[in-house]
């Protein structure tokens, strides 16, 4: 996967990631805040569909001023971890644009995919070292007490204690060896499709599903990285 490519799939999959909540604020939203939407809303169509190539960087750093706008009105990254991958995601991209020599646009880009790596090694290094995690009692209350809208018939699952303690040491082993999986394709894949289920199965067991799209759109950087530099 070349850079150009791993690039335009990335602000394809941003795209997509970020227009489900920005139709959420246009729609629901507060009257102060609609306009700041409605003004990203063509943005984010320019990026997916990106009509006129040379206007992309241009429409990612329009994106910036927006995120930036947004980050004020709300005192920052209001829903965590999938606003500032957004953001990571879109500062990347845009400095990836302007950046006039192609190493420092690989070094903006590979960025990315060296911050994806360690999101997840660094999320399975403070599972471990946790005993919740190391005996399954976390998830155990996630679903029997947890605010998150789980169905009353998934509450039972809190009762599987030995399925629950698999789950978090799976959970718990992929990611910790994540940065591993880049010493081939043949890993790298398999394990972006088990971290894509994680983030799937967040999203239909407590509705994060703001965090499916966002960490999948950085995908492509760690491909393209780990085709550029290892093959």
């Amino acid at each position: 996967m070349t850079l150009d490519l791993a690039m335009r799939w990335t602000e394809i999959l941003l795209a997509l990631a970020l227009t489900i909540p920005t139709l959420e604020h246009i729609t629901a939203g507060d009257p102060r805040e609609r306009l700041l939407f409605m003004l990203r809303l063509p943005l984010l169509v320019l990026l997916a569909v990106a009509p006129f190539p040379s206007l992309t960087p241009w429409v990612c750093l329009t994106l910036c001023v927006v995120a930036i706008l947004a980050l004020h009105r709300f005192e920052g990254p209001y829903n965590g971890g999938s606003d500032k991958m957004s953001l990571l995601i879109l500062f990347c991209l845009t400095l990836a644009h302007f950046l006039p020599e192609p190493r420092w646009k690989e070094l903006a880009f590979g960025y990315l995919a060296l911050q994806l790596t360690l999101s997840y090694f660094i999320s399975g290094w403070v599972k471990i070292r946790n005993p919740d995690w190391r005996t399954g009692r976390a998830l155990q209350d996630v679903f029997a007490f947890s605010a998150y809208p789980v169905a009353e018939n998934l509450r039972t699952l809190a009762d599987q204690k030995s399925l629950l303690l698999a789950g978090s040491w799976l959970v718990i082993t992929c990611e910790l060896l994540f940065p591993f999986s880049l010493m081939s394709k043949w890993t790298l894949i398999p394990f972006l499709i088990l971290a894509a289920s994680f983030h799937l199965s967040n999203a239909i067991f407590f509705g994060l599903n703001r965090f499916v799209l966002v960490w999948i759109a950085a995908y492509p950087s760690i491909l393209w990285l780990q085709a550029r530099f290892i093959g």
